[in-house]
């Protein structure tokens, strides 16, 4: 899709309510909610993260997605497939719109001059890390040149809307889990890579509200 033509229509998402859980079902892993009831108590003092899901032009005019892979390390999420972004810092003055845009800066490279933030969308409970993700959808309409943060990205992917909006871009697949076993989870596969877990959920939400508009 030209990206003139997604400006055009994105803008009707910030007036569309939320799917929240509904959307976010649908590509959960199979043990997600009995582990997210059991740490209800310790969610509430859950840290907080904010990430961005990017959307821009590329040379030829074609919308993207711009996804990190992370670098392998002894974190849960060790060479996983995200979204730029990360905790919260007291320099983002409260607000995690703000730390999901600095995030992006230091991870991929691109001004925060260059980003116009659409949409929050619904927050996500992580058990595993205990955070509470705040996704927000971000447009840039500048060709972007991307500069990762070595220490923290191990690839740049960038994803061709159409192929994110593709129903063939969703399938089940086994992944190990922080449980210490292997679990046929649903997943997107972008360019390769295999997008499953929290990111996947909020991939989900995403995909369902930009359908209503695109």
């Amino acid at each position: 899709m030209l990206f003139n033509t997604f400006l055009e229509s994105v803008v009707k998402i910030k007036h569309l309510e939320l799917f929240g859980e509904e959307s976010h079902a649908k590509m959960s892993p199979p043990y997600r909610l009995e582990l997210a009831k059991k740490m209800k108590e310790k969610a509430k003092t859950a840290r907080k993260a904010g990430v961005m899901a990017l959307f821009y032009p590329n040379t030829d005019d074609e919308t993207y997605l711009v996804l990190i892979l992370r670098k392998t390390y002894k974190g849960v999420h060790s060479a996983q497939v995200g979204f730029p972004g990360g905790k919260y810092e007291e320099e983002d003055g409260g607000d995690l719109m703000q730390t999901a845009i600095r995030e992006t800066e230091e991870e991929i490279g691109v001004s925060r001059a260059h980003i116009e933030v659409l949409k929050p969308m619904s927050p996500l409970y992580i058990p595993p890390s205990n955070f509470v993700v705040h996704p927000y959808i971000g447009i840039s309409k500048e060709y972007l040149i991307f500069t990762k943060q070595d220490e923290e990205v191990e690839a740049i992917i960038e994803v061709k809307l159409t192929d994110f909006l593709s129903e063939g871009s969703t399938l089940n697949t086994t992944v190990p889990t922080s449980l210490g076993k292997e679990l046929e989870v649903p997943a997107f596969k972008f360019n390769g890579h295999i997008v499953w877990g929290a990111t996947a959920m909020m991939l989900g939400e995403i995909k369902d509200l930009l359908k209503q508009v695109l």
